[in-house]
């Protein structure tokens, strides 16, 4: 069983086995997938799979099918005697690569040649495309760094699921990990905290270790350009004006308390520290979005933006004299006039801000801005009322930090929720009981994982999976159903335990 499952599948008789004598057709713009195909197949089979205009696999890039596979979509072919894939766009073709690798034996995901094993493919014709657009995982790198090696693995998993975008939370009130260059104090000063919390936000638990640990901007561009190669678009996201205590370390100017000197923040939680609104801030923004923009090509980019308690605003003189000068009714709503500013540059650009919502009403926010709701799905309803284009994101189906089970074992998480497979697969990026106007800027959804509980990429993949393919498969084919995907997932762990990834009870 595929899995995300597709939306059409034709069985036929018969079986297509790849050998050394197997070649590869791709047709103009179809090089650059086939050449990932051979990248996939050689560590496992070992196979060349040569380029020859007469080669059994053929590859192709078909704009008339546009109107049925849409930019995404694919058609597989397999005969006795030939493979053929094609699309309407080069992304489709890499969509249709990772199907036809699940139709191999499970052997070929492994990183390591499989012995003795027959590289047969079951004849069919599978006619798939997505139902969104924006398919997902946000990776939180700030709580815990995360090696960039497992960034790229992250990558493959996700190219591997039909899921094509790669959100990386990287900096946060414990963590800034991108460098700078105009600000070299936010990672020399801003990616190292003292000790890390144990508990839960407020446990009063502390390992007393030293955390950090940073990025160049060449592990970066390479991290775009690896993603990018299968069909992935990292997002970045940069949070402010909250979250932002690793800023306010590295640069105590930048707060609302003159002189003022604080540390990386060592706990979980809300902190009460934000960004000032004076003009050196708005101008420190740019500065670090402008680089941001220089390393990653993304259409959008995310400036967090929620979770910014306004105690800070409320009392700073500085705060308060700026919501005057605006017309504003209290300095609570600087906020809305905060992101509006940084938003403006990022249009300016030609780029799109992303900001999460915490609830329905984001006051002051430019409709330009495509918004994350997460408290409730409800929240995105009232967010595309308004206007905005929405990417759902609900903490009860897609927060991974949040415990799997209530299993004695499980790993500490976040509280008030169990986010089961079934729970992940319940998930409803556009309900049919919406207004279609609103279903229209559903964007799609993703997953997330914030790694306050996750200290390295073990701990990670342990939450992910087998989690992430409930939210791939719902993601990419709406339509499916729980028993569907419990078929397809167990034809899928063989390949997630190739892969030496959990496969879950």
């Amino acid at each position: 069983m595929l899995l995300p499952t597709p939306r059409r599948i034709v069985p036929a008789t018969g079986r297509f086995t790849l050998d050394h004598r197997t070649a590869v057709h791709a047709v103009g713009p179809a090089a650059p997938a086939a050449e990932l195909l051979r990248t996939l197949l050689r560590p496992a089979t070992g196979l060349p799979l040569p380029p020859s205009p007469d080669g059994a696999v053929l590859l192709a890039v078909d704009p008339a099918t546009a109107a049925e596979l849409g930019p995404e979509g694919y058609r597989l072919t397999v005969t006795p005697e030939a493979v053929r894939l094609h699309a309407a766009a080069v992304a489709g073709l890499l969509h249709g690569i990772q199907r036809l690798r699940q139709l191999l034996p499970a052997e070929a995901l492994l990183d390591g040649p499989a012995l003795g094993v027959r590289w047969e493919l079951p004849c069919l014709t599978v006619t798939d495309r997505p139902g969104f657009p924006w398919r997902g995982l946000m990776l939180d790198v700030a709580r815990h760094y995360l090696p960039v090696s497992y960034l790229h693995r992250t990558v493959d998993l996700l190219a591997l699921h039909g899921l094509n975008v790669l959100h990386l939370h990287l900096t946060d009130d414990q963590g800034w990990r991108m460098p700078v260059y105009a600000h070299p104090r936010l990672t020399a000063v801003g990616s190292v905290r003292a000790r890390t919390m144990t508990g839960r936000a407020g446990s009063g638990r502390f390992d007393d270790r030293p955390h950090g640990g940073t990025y160049t901007k060449a592990d970066l561009r390479g991290l775009v350009r690896y993603a990018a190669e299968r069909g992935v678009t990292v997002v970045p996201e940069i949070e402010m004006p909250g979250h932002a205590r690793a800023a306010l370390a590295a640069y105590p100017r930048l707060g609302n308390v003159p002189g003022r000197r604080l540390d990386v923040w060592t706990e979980w939680g809300v902190c009460e520290n934000v960004l000032g609104v004076h003009d050196e801030v708005l101008a420190f923004c740019a500065d670090v979005l402008d680089e941001v923009m220089e390393i990653f090509p993304s259409p959008y980019i995310h400036l967090g933006g929620d979770e910014c308690p306004t105690a800070e605003w409320e009392s700073a003189p500085a705060a308060r004299r700026r919501a005057a000068e605006l017309g504003l009714a209290s300095p609570k709503e600087l906020h809305g006039w905060f992101l509006g500013r940084v938003g403006e540059h990022l249009l300016s650009h030609g780029r799109r801000p992303v900001c999460w919502a915490e609830d329905g009403s984001s006051p002051g926010l430019p409709p330009e801005f495509t918004v994350m709701p997460w408290r409730d799905a409800d929240h995105g309803l009232q967010a595309a009322r308004r206007g905005h284009d929405i990417v759902m994101a609900p903490y009860r189906a897609t927060y991974l930090d949040y415990p799997a089970s209530d299993h004695p074992d499980e790993p500490l998480g976040q509280e008030g929720a169990v986010v089961d497979l079934r729970a992940v697969h319940g998930l409803d990026p556009a309900p049919a009981h919406w207004p279609d106007e609103v279903r229209a800027r559903v964007l799609g959804a993703q997953a997330q994982l914030w790694t306050e509980f996750v200290p390295g990429p073990e701990e990670a993949d342990r939450r992910l999976h087998p989690r992430l393919a409930a939210l791939a498969d719902r993601v990419w084919n709406p339509d499916t159903d729980w028993p569907a995907f419990e078929r397809a997932l167990a034809g899928h762990r063989p390949r997630l335990a190739a892969l030496g990834l959990p496969t879950g009870r």
